[in-house]
């Protein structure tokens, strides 16, 4: 069983930047998804970014121009840097892989 570990969440002002990691332990198979998701206060959980196996990466409209999406070398950890944050992006951000979630890391936006 995979298991999922997120961090680099925290406070921030408007305006600035924070890259969240997800690193993964267990068997992990050749072919997969690591997708971000996040919840923010009072809402559902809505998609953010994703990356496959292969390299292809995907965004949400709200993340196209301001987050990225990547993994190391080992493939065993992903990350999401998000550059010009807004207080909409204030969530519980979680990783996810091949329908396997973990338990989320806090993003606060706000001065």
């Amino acid at each position: 069983q995979v298991q999922l570990v997120e961090s680099g969440g925290g406070l921030v002002q408007p305006g600035g930047s924070l890259r969240l990691s997800c690193a993964a332990s267990g068997t992990l198979w050749p072919r997969y998804t690591y997708t971000w998701h996040r919840q923010a206060p009072g809402k559902q959980r809505e998609y953010v970014a994703s990356i496959t196996s292969g390299g292809v990466t995907n965004y949400a409209n709200h993340a196209k121009d301001r987050f990225t999406i990547s993994k190391d070398s080992t493939e065993d950890t992903v990350y999401l840097q998000m550059n010009s944050l807004q207080r909409e992006d204030t969530a519980v951000y979680y990783c996810n892989f091949n329908g396997i979630w973990g338990q989320g890391t806090l993003v606060t936006v706000s001065s």
